[in-house]
């Protein structure tokens, strides 16, 4: 294990900061951290800060395990003053007696990086995050923020734009003072639905960062008396919030993905990049549970249509180009852009899952078949949760990268990540299954 000591206690110092969130997710994508002062940095980069694993939440632990230590990544340092001065994040690796917890999101794509390396490739991600911003009524239900925002068509209103300004400008600034390149801010489909983009970096930079925006999203936004929700489908008539990641390998630092000779299908591409989507295709129905994970989603990618008349969700796992309609649209030669992933999406597994898939591809030397298809065997994206969690199942390779940080010592009778992942979100659906909804009332309370 690396000693960080000097250079965390170093990173505080010059930075002013006085206390450090030193944060990780559980497989649920829920943010979990200590605040820890600088007074114990020291302790905190050498030996880390001790956990409750079970309390936690999802990360695979039983009342009676050791404590879950969370290991600071000194890379991820980012002081964030606007949110409160003297503060700063740390994102951390969960270990257990000292070594990687293989539960934990963070050590997955880590291991997922690694196999890409092994195979010759560096993979770099670009992310669109997708939100909406609502309060409550006097009722207690949930509204668009924006009384005035009720148009059918908001997509880029710049009245829509204006009237929240303070909080868009709010975190871009954020999000420039962090290094990280904010380059457009935007109303979406939906009454109250917007999205704020950054540049495109490593596969864990991009991953670290979806986390750090979504809490200062939800920071700065309950600042202004509003709640921002990366819900999938909060509103039936409206479109639903996406999490689009923009995929792309490099060998040596050159990319692979641009044709050296051409490319018959006329999208600029190269062998390798047309098995990568292959791959992604190929294994597009059980990449669903990882990419969109919550019985909601399926509100999402079932939708036929919303108030502003598309639902821009794939239901059908095709390939194409600059076209929105597909689940893989390849805007370019640089890159694929995966439409298939929501909100919900734990951002490191919905990368390491995508990675997998894409270099499960590359190895068997797929081919996506002719553009706007997808292989005849795939058919259709899940209709459920359970569809999906079926289909992980019958996948090994998808599987396979959330079991991607078990190493050959891991017990052959504990349970795999990908077991206790598939058995979470199957009691996930269950719950909402067993509880009865207005629907169901006013549907069946008077109908026989």
């Amino acid at each position: 294990m690396t000693d960080t000591t000097n250079d965390l206690a170093e990173l505080c110092a010059k930075s002013g900061t006085k206390f450090i969130l030193a944060m990780f997710v559980d497989l649920r994508g829920k943010p979990c951290a200590k605040l820890v002062p600088v007074e114990a940095v020291d302790e905190l980069a050498t030996d880390g800060v001790g956990f409750a694993g079970y309390a936690v939440g999802a990360i695979g632990q039983e009342p009676r395990d050791p404590d879950l230590m969370a290991i600071p990544d000194t890379s991820s340092f980012l002081p964030i003053p606007f949110i409160k001065e003297g503060l700063a994040i740390v994102h951390c690796d969960p270990h257990v007696e000292g070594k990687p917890w293989p539960f934990a999101p963070r050590n997955i794509l880590r291991a997922l990086i690694a196999q890409a390396e092994d195979a010759g490739f560096e993979p770099w991600v670009g992310a669109e995050v997708e939100y909406f911003l609502l309060k409550r009524a006097a009722d207690g239900s949930l509204v668009t923020a924006d009384d005035a925002d009720d148009s059918d068509q908001p997509c880029y209103d710049v009245r829509g734009l204006t009237r929240m300004y303070e909080h868009l400008t709010a975190v871009s600034t954020a999000m420039n003072q962090l290094g990280w390149s904010n380059y457009a801010n935007d109303h979406e489909d939906g009454n109250g639905q917007f999205e704020q983009n950054f540049a495109y970096s490593d596969a864990l930079t991009t991953a670290d960062r979806v986390i750090t925006l979504r809490y200062l999203l939800s920071t700065i936004a309950a600042e202004r008396g509003m709640v921002a929700t990366f819900m999938p489908k909060p509103f039936a008539e409206r479109t639903g919030s996406g999490l689009h990641l923009h995929l792309s390998l490099t060998s040596n630092g050159r990319p692979v993905f641009p044709a050296e000779f051409g490319d018959d299908r006329g999208l600029g591409i190269s062998p390798t990049a047309y098995g990568f989507v292959a791959g992604v295709l190929e294994h597009a129905c059980a990449l669903q549970s990882v990419m969109a994970p919550t019985v909601n989603s399926y509100k999402r990618t079932g939708a036929t249509a919303t108030r502003s008349g598309a639902s821009w969700a794939p239901r059908v796992p095709t390939y194409g180009g600059n076209d929105r309609t597909h689940y893989i649209r390849i805007p370019d030669d640089q890159r694929v852009e995966l439409r298939g992933g929501d909100g919900s999406a734990n951002p490191y597994l919905a990368i390491a899952a995508a990675l997998g898939a894409g270099l499960d591809g590359i190895k068997r030397s797929l081919d996506p078949g002719a553009l706007g298809t997808c292989p005849e065997h795939v058919g259709t994206l899940p209709l459920t949760l359970l569809h999906a969690v079926d289909a992980l199942e019958a996948d090994p390779v998808v599987a396979g990268t959330l079991d991607a940080a078990m190493t050959e010592e891991w017990p052959a009778d504990k349970q795999s990540v990908s077991d206790y992942f598939s058995k979470l979100k199957r009691e996930e659906f269950f719950a909402w299954h067993s509880a009865v909804s207005p629907w169901e009332v006013d549907q069946y309370l008077t109908a026989f």
